[in-house]
């Protein structure tokens, strides 16, 4: 891409285009599940937490607001993909737990997941995969990086 830009500026530009590749691969191939990319991550989200999650450290975790995230689980309950329980520590709270569905649902948009990395970063040797992890840390927020 030799363009007259700061080297800066054309990196962010592709990061950006990165994403929206990903984000419109991960789309095309979740909607035959039925799902969005906003429901899987919920449910990645969910079985990352190991067991029931507050709905309130749901929506902290997707960086979503409440009420949103109420949105989404409804949306997972109506499939049959979590199911809701009252929070023994909060009467207020409500826990979501992901079920059977949910759990081989997930395995199944891992899958895809891999498969979408493997397109994207696969075309690179290994020793460069590693390196741009190494970079992507580096600079991602939240993960040691910037």
């Amino acid at each position: 891409m030799a363009r007259d830009i700061p080297v800066e500026q054309e990196v962010v530009e592709l990061l950006h285009a990165i994403n929206h590749h990903v984000r419109a691969a991960s789309a095309q191939r979740l909607g035959p599940l039925g799902l969005t990319p906003a429901q899987a991550r919920a449910l990645r989200t969910i079985q990352r937490a190991g067991g029931p999650v507050r709905m309130a450290h749901l929506a902290e975790r997707l960086r979503i607001a409440r009420r949103s995230a109420t949105s989404v689980v409804d949306e997972l309950v109506q499939q049959g993909l979590v199911e809701r329980s009252d929070d023994p520590c909060d009467r207020r709270g409500v826990m979501v737990a992901l079920t059977r569905k949910g759990v081989a649902l997930l395995a199944k948009v891992d899958a895809l997941r891999s498969d979408t990395a493997a397109e994207l970063v696969g075309k690179l040797p290994r020793g460069q995969r590693t390196q741009l992890r190494d970079l992507l840390l580096a600079i991602s927020p939240g993960e040691g990086g910037a």
